[in-house]
C-alpha cells in the first residue's frame, strides 16, 4: 500500500469496533429498524435502531473487511464484494496485498501492512485492481484489532470519487445556501422548517438557527400560511413542483405589504424516498409594482388609441359625448356622465356659460356598469338625480362648479360633501370621482365626471392625467362639432336664401323641384334653379350650374341668380338676358381673381373655373302656351308631350357658357319658341343628375328619359321616382331638377280687346272691364279696376301711338294689360297741387298690388295686378287713396 498521511488515529488502548459482514445489506437495500436496551449513558427514550433510508450510505460506496495477523483476509462483507467487484470465495484467506495491489506497489504495501499489524492506525489512498483487471482508487480506514490468533486489523474502504463529489456538492451547496441573496429554506415531511439561509432569516428579523422547527403559521398570516401548507402537501404527495406562487404578508424587516414569489420542489434520498421540500423565495414587490405600472401604461395607451379611433367619428355633439363614455366605461371607470353648456348646444357664438361655473348645462350622456346604482353618476348636489336631456346648474359652492370656474380637475372622494347625502341613500358605494372640465381654445364647453365605485382602485396621478387627456380630445371634437354646426347653419341659411321655395307657384304651370348638394359637409353648391313671376301671367324658369363646388361656388351662384332675377324683372328677352348675364359673370371673374384673390393669398388658377357657369332660361306665357328658350352651354331641356315618349328639345343651340364672352364679340345667344300643349311636361336639370363615373353622359340622358316615362300621379312623385332611378349621389356633384307641367288658362279666363286711338275708347274700356269682372264674379274689384283701366287707357291715348289693346287675365290674381305702339316708357311723378293731371300712375301704384311696364317688339305694355277677394289682405280704401292723391 502507498504511504499516505494519517487522517485520524486512535489513542493507545482504544478498542476498535468490529464490523461484521452480515450486519449491513447491500447498497440501496431496505433495512428494518430494531430496538435494543437503553444504554446507561444515553438520554431517556433513546434506543438502538437501524439507519433509516436516506443516510449518507445511500450516496457513497462503503465496504468493510478484516485481516488476520498474517495479513490475510479473514472476513469479507457483501459491500466489499460489490465495492471490489470480487466475491468472498475469491478473496477469503488470501494475502490482501497480492490480491488487490498492483505488483509494482507490493514492496511499499508490505511495509505499510507490517506497521499496521504492529498496531499503527492508518488512513490513506490505495490503488487497487479487481479480479477483472480494472484499476480503482479507494480511501482505506485501517484500525488495528486483537484477534484470537494475534494482532489483526479492521478495514473500511470508501469510494474516493463519491467522497470527492459529495465534498464538492456540499461546498457548492453551502456557498449557494449561505451566500445567495434569495431566500432558501427546507421543510421536512411534517411541514416544519429544517434550515433557512440568511437571506430568508433576515426577512423575519431573527437568526437562521431560530427558524428550525417553525411552521408556516409562525411566519405568515393565516390565509397565506394555509395556502403555503397546501402547496407543501401537494408537492410531497405528487412530486410536481409549484412555481412562482405568490405570497403576501407584512414582514418585520421591510415596511408595508410585501409580495414574494415562492417555488417549491420535493427532495429525495438516494433511494428515491421523499425526505422534505426545498423552496426559493424571491421578493417581487418591486417587480410586481413595475409590472402593474407597465400594465397601467399599456392600458392607458390602448385606451387612448381606442379613443383616437372612436371619439370624433361624427360632428354631432351628443354622439361625441356618448363615444367618450363607450370608451371609458367600464375600462377606465364604473360610471361617467357628460354635461355641456346649453349655449353650446343652442349654437351661440360664445358657448362658455357663465364665469362662475353656474351656467345652464344639459346632461347629454351617461353610462354605468354598476347594476345596483344605474343613476349614481347622474347625481347633482342639491338636486338629486339628473336624467339625460335635463338642463340643470351646479351650486356655486360645489366641486363641479369649481372645476368649471378654474378650470382645473377636481378629485372627490366618497366622503365629499357633494355626495354625502347620496352616499347615505346608496349605502356608501362611491369610491371617488374625477370632475374634469372640457376646455378647447380657452373656452369651457362643459364637464365630464368619471366615477369609481367601492371595490375599484381609487384614481391615481396617471388616471387623472389620462382623464384630462381624454377630456382634451373630446373637447377638441366637441369644438369642431360646434364650429361645424355653426358653419352648417350659416350654409343652410345661405342656401335657403339663394333657392326659391320648395313649392313655387306659377300661372298656368304645376311645378316641382329638387336640390341635392354634392357635398354633405356644406350642403350648398353652384347649382341653382329659379321660378320668376313675370307680368302678364308669364313665368321664367331657370336652371344653372356654376363650375366648381362648395361655398365659393354657392356665392358666385347667388350673384348670378340675383342678377338674372333683376334682368328677368326688366322683361328682357331670354337671349338678351343671357347676354347681359354673361357680362356680369366676366366682371365677377375679373374682380374675384384680381386684387381680392391676391390679398387672400390664393392661386387664381384654383378658382378660375368657378366663375364659368351654364344656364338655360325659359319664359312661358300661360295665355299663349308658348315657351321661349335660350341656352348658355347647358344640357338641353327634356319635353314630354301628352301621349308621347320623352325627348330632348331639338333646335335649341347650346351656346357658350357664361363668363366666356360668347354673348359679346363672339357667338350670340339664340332663342327658340316652342308651343306647349296642355299637359306637356318640361324638365330642366343640371349635369349632376345624368353624369357619373359609372356611365357616359348619353347613357345618363337615356336613363333620365326612361325615368320620365314613368306614369306618376303627381309631379312630386315623379321627381322622387327620377332621383331614385338616377341615384345622383354616386356622382358627388350638385343636382338641381325642375319639373313643370303645362296647365293652360281656360279660354274664359282671358279678356282681349282692340280699341281705336279715340277718346271714346276710354269709356269703352271701362265698360268692357266692368262687364268682364261681373262675368267672373269679381264685383268687389269693379270700382278699383274701372279707375285704373281708365287711367292706363288714357295714358296710352295721350302718350302712345296706334291702336290700344286691352287684356284682362284671371288666374291667381287679376292682371290688366294695356298695349300701344309707343316706345316712351311711363314714369310716375308727384303732381303739384295746381296741376290738373299727372296723378294717374300715382293712383295705380297706390291701389294696385304691383304694376309696371315692359317693352314689346311693337311698342310697350303697361300693366297692373290686383289680388282676388279673399286671397289676401284687403286692398287700400279707394276714398282715402283719392284724398291723399289730390
Amino acid at each position: 500500500m502507498s504511504d499516505m498521511p494519517a487522517r485520524a488515529k486512535s489513542e493507545p488502548g482504544d478498542a476498535a469496533p468490529r464490523i461484521d459482514a452480515d450486519q449491513r445489506g447491500g447498497p440501496g437495500q431496505h433495512r428494518s429498524a430494531w430496538a435494543g436496551d437503553n444504554l446507561p449513558d444515553t438520554p431517556p427514550g433513546a434506543s438502538w435502531g437501524a439507519t433509516p433510508p436516506g443516510s449518507i450510505y445511500d450516496y457513497i460506496r462503503v465496504a468493510a473487511f478484516s485481516l488476520d495477523p498474517d495479513g490475510r483476509v479473514s472476513q469479507w462483507s457483501e459491500r466489499a464484494a460489490d465495492f471490489f467487484n470480487t466475491p468472498a470465495s475469491a478473496v477469503l484467506g488470501k494475502d490482501i496485498i497480492q490480491a488487490f495491489v498492483p505488483r509494482r506497489l507490493w514492496q511499499r504495501g508490505y511495509e505499510r501492512l507490517e506497521k499496521i499489524l504492529d498496531g499503527q492506525e492508518w488512513v490513506g489512498l490505495v490503488p487497487y485492481r479487481d479480479v477483472t483487471g480494472t484499476d480503482g482508487l479507494a480511501e482505506i480506514y485501517v484500525i488495528p484489532a486483537d484477534t484470537a490468533e494475534g494482532p489483526g486489523a479492521e478495514c473500511v474502504a470508501v469510494d474516493v470519487q463519491a467522497i470527492r463529489s459529495i465534498e464538492t456538492d456540499l461546498a457548492a451547496s453551502q456557498a449557494v445556501f449561505g451566500q445567495s441573496p434569495m431566500g432558501f429554506f427546507l421543510f421536512d415531511n411534517n411541514a416544519r422548517l429544517l434550515r433557512v439561509n440568511e437571506g430568508f432569516a433576515a426577512t423575519f428579523g431573527r437568526p437562521s438557527e431560530d427558524h428550525r422547527g417553525l411552521t408556516a403559521h409562525d411566519l405568515l398570516p393565516r390565509v397565506e400560511a394555509d395556502r403555503l401548507n397546501a402547496a407543501l402537501r401537494q408537492v410531497l404527495d405528487t412530486g410536481s413542483p409549484v412555481l412562482d406562487m405568490q405570497l403576501v404578508g407584512v414582514f418585520p424587516a421591510t415596511p408595508g405589504r410585501r409580495r414574494w414569489a415562492v417555488s417549491l420542489y420535493r427532495l429525495h434520498s438516494g433511494s428515491g424516498r421523499p425526505i422534505g421540500v426545498a423552496g426559493v423565495a424571491v421578493d417581487v414587490t418591486g417587480r410586481q409594482r413595475a409590472e402593474h405600472e407597465a400594465a397601467s401604461v399599456r392600458r392607458n395607451l390602448a385606451l387612448l388609441n381606442e379613443a383616437g379611433a372612436r371619439i370624433g367619428s361624427s360632428l354631432d355633439l351628443e354622439k361625441t359625448a356618448r363615444e367618450l363614455l363607450s370608451v371609458t366605461v367600464p375600462h377606465f371607470c364604473d360610471m361617467a356622465s357628460v354635461d355641456l353648456y346649453q349655449s353650446l348646444l343652442s349654437g351661440d357664438e360664445t358657448p362658455t356659460g357663465t364665469a362662475d361655473g353656474c351656467g345652464d348645462l344639459r346632461r347629454v350622456a351617461f353610462a354605468s356598469s354598476v347594476s345596483d346604482a344605474p343613476e349614481l353618476a347622474q347625481y347633482v348636489a342639491g338636486q338629486g338625480t339628473v336624467p339625460v336631456g335635463v338642463v340643470h346648474r351646479f351650486p356655486f359652492a360645489s366641486a363641479c362648479a369649481r372645476a368649471l370656474r378654474t378650470p382645473q380637475t377636481v378629485v372627490l372622494d366618497g366622503d365629499s360633501a357633494d355626495y354625502t347625502g347620496y352616499q347615505r341613500g346608496l349605502g356608501g358605494i362611491l369610491q371617488c370621482t374625477l370632475a374634469v372640465p372640457l376646455v378647447s381654445r380657452d373656452a369651457v364647453l362643459g364637464l365630464v365626471q368619471f366615477t369609481r365605485a367601492k371595490g375599484s382602485e381609487p384614481f391615481g396621478e396617471r388616471d387623472t392625467a389620462l382623464a384630462e387627456e381624454l377630456a382634451a380630445r373630446v373637447a377638441v371634437s366637441l369644438d369642431n362639432a360646434r364650429l361645424y354646426h355653426r358653419e352648417h347653419q350659416r350654409a343652410l341659411v345661405l342656401q335657403r336664401s339663394l333657392l326659391p321655395p320648395s313649392n313655387p307657384e306659377a300661372a298656368g304651370l304645376d311645378i316641382a323641384c329638387r336640390y341635392l348638394p354634392g357635398s354633405t359637409a356644406t350642403e350648398v353648391g353652384g347649382d341653382w334653379f329659379d321660378v320668376i313671376d313675370l307680368p302678364g301671367h308669364r313665368t321664367a324658369l331657370v336652371v344653372g350650374d356654376v363650375m366648381g363646388r362648395g361655398l365659393r361656388a354657392a356665392v358666385v351662384m347667388g350673384e348670378l341668380r340675383t342678377a338674372l332675377r333683376t334682368l328677368a324683372k326688366l322683361d328682357l328677352e331670354p337671349a338678351d338676358a343671357l347676354t347681359e348675364l354673361d357680362q356680369i359673370a366676366q366682371g365677377l371673374g375679373d374682380t374675384l381673381s384680381g386684387r381680392n384673390l391676391r390679398a387672400a393669398g390664393d392661386d387664381p388658377s384654383d378658382l378660375s373655373e368657378i366663375y364659368l357657369a351654364t344656364c338655360v332660361y325659359a319664359v312661358y306665357d300661360a295665355v299663349t302656351r308658348r315657351c321661349t328658350f335660350a341656352n348658355a352651354g347647358h344640357l338641353p331641356p327634356v319635353v314630354v308631350y301628352p301621349g308621347e315618349r320623352p325627348l330632348m328639345l331639338e333646335g335649341l343651340p347650346a351656346g357658350m357658357p357664361l363668363g366666356v364672352g360668347g354673348g359679346v364679340g363672339g357667338e350670340p345667344f339664340e332663342e327658340v319658341d316652342v308651343d306647349l300643349p296642355d299637359g306637356t311636361l318640361l324638365g330642366l336639370y343640371t349635369d349632376g343628375l345624368v353624369e357619373s363615373k359609372r356611365h357616359t353622359l348619353d347613357e345618363g340622358l337615356e336613363a333620365f328619359r326612361r325615368a320620365l316615362d314613368h306614369r306618376a300621379s303627381s309631379l312630386e312623385d315623379l321627381c322622387d321616382n327620377v332621383l331614385t332611378a338616377m341615384n345622383p349621389h354616386h356622382g358627388q356633384d350638385d343636382t338641381a331638377l325642375l319639373m313643370a307641367r303645362v296647365r293652360a288658362l281656360p279660354p274664359g279666363a282671358v279678356g282681349d280687346w282692340i280699341l281705336p286711338p279715340q277718346p271714346t275708347s276710354v269709356g269703352r274700356s271701362r265698360e268692357l272691364a266692368c262687364a268682364k269682372l261681373d262675368q267672373w264674379g269679381l264685383g268687389e274689384l269693379v270700382e278699383v279696376a274701372e279707375l285704373l283701366v281708365s287711367e292706363l287707357v288714357t295714358n296710352a291715348l295721350r302718350h302712345g301711338e296706334g291702336d290700344i289693346r286691352l287684356r284682362l287675365l284671371l288666374d291667381r290674381t287679376l292682371v290688366c294689360e294695356v298695349w300701344d305702339s309707343g316706345l316712351v316708357q311711363p314714369r310716375r311723378r308727384r303732381a303739384r297741387d295746381t296741376d290738373e293731371g299727372g296723378r294717374g300712375l300715382l293712383l295705380v301704384s297706390m291701389l294696385a298690388r304691383s304694376w309696371g311696364s315692359r317693352r314689346t317688339p311693337r311698342g310697350k305694355t303697361v300693366w297692373f295686378e290686383l289680388p282676388l277677394p279673399g286671397a289676401g289682405p284687403a286692398g287700400p280704401n279707394l276714398t282715402e287713396v283719392l284724398l291723399s292723391a289730390f
